[in-house]
């Protein structure tokens, strides 16, 4: 009703504002409710016109409600104030203008009454409906809440770090969708964290180990440099100091001498090849290397060593056998397992067997009639400076250091190494050698 009145009193104000008749609009245009009373009032108060009364029987109604709030708010309505003009009751509308203020006014009449009295079977339709969406409501929002309260949960295991059970699925709607997607990328993001972390760690452990075996390779280094030089400079003393030595003993000396720088020699190239092989392995050159040539060579060198240094030789390779790879390497495979065979085995006889050929790989059985060790002591045979008897190996002149070269160059080759007492006795190496090594 007031937004009606509202409406008709801001029209009737710019009528009023722009110098029109407004007693022409009031009696022609159409207004939104019978026995419309409409007043013109002064901004002090003074009524200059009214549609039902004479303006000289009106006093001042600046102290009216509905004119005391429109100059305040420029607005008004007041519901049920009785007229103390006719003494009828109004509902009063409001609107201030610039130099007036229109007020509409419709008395409660008995079908106003009607009109405005309440439908009760309209409020009980109302009120039923509203229950039933209530409890239509209350189902929603309390799957919703679960859905909301388990993603709270899940907000909170994620901020401090804790795993995600992935097994826990949101429902299949639009809410459990996106949830079951935001678990999945935390579920993704751990798990990519986790294996950054585990080759973190791997990779830590990995240069603590290289940092441990240079470290126990240069302790190693300094342990084995002490014996011949300690040995060549006893020697040289000796002959520096007795200047009546006999030839013999003058001999000897220099030859012990020898045989200690030789020993030094071979020791250091063979950490050169070591440590060559570990830091710079893009820089040894690769070729095509027939493995039968090596082999026939270690069996010429055979030929020709003295007899009670020598070992039969047995091939057993029936196949022509080529490897990309480096020749030094190779050949440092077969020389250190045939040296290391004539000098510590104790057997007669050495036997190599072309296990397997293929496109891709060749695995190769170096074996000897020997003695063989201890089972307990096979696993450290591949350390470097290891000894199954070092007083016996430094008589031979080894360095400890020939078959830690076999298994890097095997490395090197991308294949693998294990050793093994055979039942025969005597010791069996077999390794593999990929072909293509890039």
């Amino acid at each position: 009703m007031n937004a009606q009145l509202q409406l008709y009193n801001k029209h009737l104000l710019t009528t009023v504002e722009d110098g029109l008749s407004y007693k022409d609009y009031i009696s022609t245009q159409e207004q939104p409710f019978e026995e419309l009373r409409v007043s013109i009032i002064t901004l002090s108060g003074s009524v200059v016109y009214d549609n039902m009364l004479s303006t000289d029987s009106l006093d001042n109604h600046r102290s009216r409600p509905e004119i005391a709030e429109a100059l305040k708010k420029g607005s008004a309505y007041l519901i049920g104030r009785q007229s103390l003009s006719d003494g009828r009751q109004y509902f009063y509308s409001a609107t201030k203008g610039e130099r007036v203020i229109v007020r509409t006014a419709i008395p409660y009449s008995s079908s106003l009454k009607e009109l405005l009295k309440a439908d009760f079977n309209f409020l009980g339709i109302m009120i039923g409906i509203s229950l039933a969406m209530s409890v239509l409501a209350y189902f929603a929002t309390r799957r919703l809440g679960k859905n909301i309260e388990r993603l709270n949960r899940f907000a909170a295991k994620a901020e401090n770090g804790e795993s995600i059970n992935e097994d826990e699925k949101f429902p299949n709607d639009e809410l459990g969708s996106i949830s079951n997607h935001i678990v999945q990328l935390y579920a993704q993001w751990q798990q990519t964290i986790r294996e950054k972390e585990i080759a973190h760690e791997a990779k830590l452990k990995e240069e603590q180990e290289k940092i441990r075996i240079k470290k126990q390779l240069t302790n190693n280094i300094n342990h084995e440099l002490k014996t011949p030089v300690a040995s060549i400079q006893v020697c040289l003393e000796t002959l520096l100091s007795n200047i009546n030595i006999s030839n013999e003993k003058r001999q000897e000396l220099i030859e012990r001498c020898y045989i200690n720088n030789e020993r030094l020699r071979r020791l250091l190239e063979e950490v050169s090849l070591i440590t060559r092989m570990e830091d710079g392995s893009s820089l040894i050159n690769k070729e095509p290397i027939v493995i039968n040539n090596i082999i026939d060579e270690i069996a010429n060198e055979l030929e020709i060593m003295p007899n009670d240094e020598r070992l039969n030789l047995i091939i057993d390779f029936k196949e022509r056998v080529v490897v990309n790879g480096n020749l030094s390497l190779i050949c440092s495979i077969f020389r250190n397992l045939t040296e290391n065979a004539i000098s510590y085995s104790g057997g007669k006889n050495i036997y190599i067997t072309l296990v397997e050929n293929n496109d891709q790989w060749c695995k190769i059985c170096f074996e000897d009639d020997g003695t063989g060790v201890e089972e307990k002591q096979l696993s450290r045979l591949f350390e470097r400076f290891y000894r199954v008897d070092k007083g016996r190996s430094r008589q031979k002149g080894g360095t400890g250091l020939g078959l830690a070269i076999v298994k890097h160059a095997v490395a090197f080759h991308n294949g693998n190494i294990s050793v093994r007492n055979r039942s025969e006795g005597g010791l069996c190496f077999e390794f593999s050698l990929k072909k293509n090594n890039e």
